[in-house]
């Protein structure tokens, strides 16, 4: 069985209500529990989620889903997925095939981030990073295919309880944003973390950062948090993981 989280702040009443009659249709939900971070101190996106992770782990339910109000799904998708998990006990992480409202991708796998990808993407003319947003985001993969990615996003997070038994849950110094890479960077170390194509969700991805210079600062903060952890140009890591997801995902360059 699996038990999901959604955290909250100002949403829509109808938004929530969508996305938990959803939850609730799929016999594969044990319980759905939402952490409103409008009411009381704020302590963040990942502190938040962490509040029902920990009562999983406490439960021993085998699954959590961590997910976003913005979503829309089939609920039965949840089975295949869950099924997925059972026969590969390696993969502590699974994210399927994502899609704007009008059906188109969203390119949400992606290798683990240097600064200039994450701080070029946002402050750079599109001209200069083009090329080397459409490694980062491995759009040459065809996101047609079973991949196991370093870096997967956290709209959409079907989380193995043994695996987070084992690495860890959000880092709580994230107040927002990077908190799914530190995580799914973490459990790839010791599990596949993989993109699963054949179900896939509706995610109405706002990008809040692009639109509010408060959230815009909140983002830089907690990126600047996140290469302070891991290193900000040197990390040996990430180019060992980086060069091999390449290898193994992306034609060579011609």
């Amino acid at each position: 069985m699996i038990n999901a989280s959604i955290v909250t702040y100002h949403t829509p009443k109808q938004q929530l209500q969508t996305i938990m009659d959803i939850l609730h249709r799929s016999p594969a939900i044990h319980r759905v529990e939402v952490i409103d971070n409008a009411q009381g101190i704020n302590r963040g996106y990942g502190a938040a989620h962490n509040i029902a992770l920990r009562h999983t782990l406490e439960e021993g339910e085998k699954y959590h889903l961590v997910v976003n109000a913005d979503i829309r799904f089939e609920p039965e998708i949840l089975e295949e997925m869950e099924r997925f998990m059972d026969s590969h006990p390696e993969v502590g992480s699974l994210m399927p095939k994502v899609v704007y409202p009008d059906g188109s991708l969203q390119y949400l796998c992606k290798l683990l981030p240097t600064p200039l990808d994450l701080f070029g993407r946002r402050f750079l003319p599109e001209c200069l990073i083009r090329k080397r947003n459409e490694c980062y985001e491995m759009r040459a993969s065809g996101y047609n295919q079973i991949m196991n990615i370093p870096y997967l996003s956290g709209c959409f997070m079907f989380l193995r309880s043994d695996a987070l038994r084992q690495v860890g849950l959000f880092d709580e110094r994230f107040f927002m944003y990077p908190e799914d890479v530190d995580l799914t960077r973490r459990i790839h170390q010791h599990f596949q973390t993989v993109f699963y194509p054949y179900v896939s969700i509706i995610h109405d991805h706002a990008k809040g950062s692009y639109k509010s210079p408060k959230l815009l600062w909140i983002h830089i903060v907690n990126l600047c948090k996140y290469f302070n952890k891991w290193g900000w140009f040197v990390d040996h890591e990430r180019t060992a993981v980086n060069q091999r997801v390449i290898a193994q995902y992306l034609p060579p360059a011609k």
